[in-house]
């Protein structure tokens, strides 16, 4: 679900313009205090960070001294189809390991010949609700000094209330890797002071126990949605190119699996040669509440639309 993602609310972004090097952290007088990161990335982010046999992970747990742990696939962070990676140790090991993941991410990135812009991702970190106000601090003068002063785009998330249960936040923070660096170097020195932030640090990577609804997941782990007794019924049919509709499935049904999970929507797909009407498109009928449904249809056209680019490349 890309809502929570795109309702983020706080101080714009500022103009770019040459970020200063980032100044050593407020707290280097005590760079062993415990502190964790949490971010989201996609699935084959994940993947990535993992690296063939864990080699990356143990690699960038090696180069940093900070433990790096992920959570396991199909897991993902509620209202979106991303996993959780969880960052602990001191704050410069912490940061360090961010470092090597941002890093790592980015080269990853594809880029057009002669194009020498810097790529560029979004960092989406998890924060707990109760510890957003040490950083927004009053009338937003903290996270305006933050901006300002790292030239790195700070918004943070509200609270969405559409799961049980979920205190957590996003904060996401755009902007060159030195940039957001530097951001996440001040909000995180900044939250280790607060115990609230800290009492988080061992909760558990998988969201699925704070929701008391139906198990739309494999192995109870996932989203799971509340849904009101009238809202079971509702139900909409979509239209997909016949050609696409084994893609949208995926292999052994995986990807409307993940998008039911992730979604709280039950999802049929109709038999080979059920059309929708005048057309040769597959029918894909979506049951569950208003939100769920269309938080469903949204992720199945986003995996069409991301088809039709692929196929748009070759």
């Amino acid at each position: 679900m890309e809502s929570t993602e795109s309702s983020y609310v706080s101080s714009p972004e500022q103009p770019r313009k040459k970020s200063p090097p980032p100044p050593a952290s407020p707290l280097s007088d005590a760079v062993e205090k415990p502190t964790y990161i949490k971010l989201l990335v996609s699935n084959a982010a994940a993947g990535s960070v993992i690296g063939k046999g864990g080699a990356t992970i143990t690699d960038f747990q090696s180069q940093s001294g900070a433990r790096i742990q992920l959570s396991k696939n199909y897991e993902f962070f509620p209202g979106t189809s991303d996993r959780i990676i969880l960052i602990s140790g001191g704050i410069d090991d912490a940061l360090k390991a961010l470092e090597l993941i941002i890093a790592k991410l980015l080269s990853e990135i594809p880029t057009e010949d002669g194009d020498d812009a810097e790529p560029r991702m979004r960092v989406r970190l998890v924060v707990p609700n109760n510890a957003c106000g040490s950083i927004i601090g009053k009338g937003g003068s903290i996270i305006k000094s933050f901006i300002e002063e790292s030239h790195a785009g700070i918004k943070i998330s509200p609270l969405d209330t559409d799961f049980l249960g979920l205190t957590d936040r996003l904060v996401a923070i755009t902007g060159t890797l030195e940039e957001q660096m530097h951001a996440i170097d001040l909000i995180l020195s900044k939250l280790t002071d607060d115990t609230h932030y800290l009492q988080n640090m061992h909760a558990p990577l998988s969201y699925a126990a704070a929701y008391n609804s139906t198990n739309h997941g494999l192995n109870g782990a996932g989203v799971k949605f509340q849904h009101n007794k009238e809202d079971r019924t509702n139900s909409v049919t979509i239209g997909v190119a016949d050609e696409h509709i084994g893609l949208v499935v995926g292999r052994g049904g995986r990807n409307i699996m993940e998008i039911s999970q992730n979604s709280g929507a039950r999802i049929k797909i109709s038999d080979r040669g059920g059309f929708m009407s005048g057309t040769n498109e597959g029918k894909i009928t979506i049951t569950g509440s208003q939100r769920a449904i269309h938080a469903a249809e949204d992720m199945i056209m986003r995996k069409v639309s991301y088809i039709c680019f692929r196929e748009g490349d070759r």
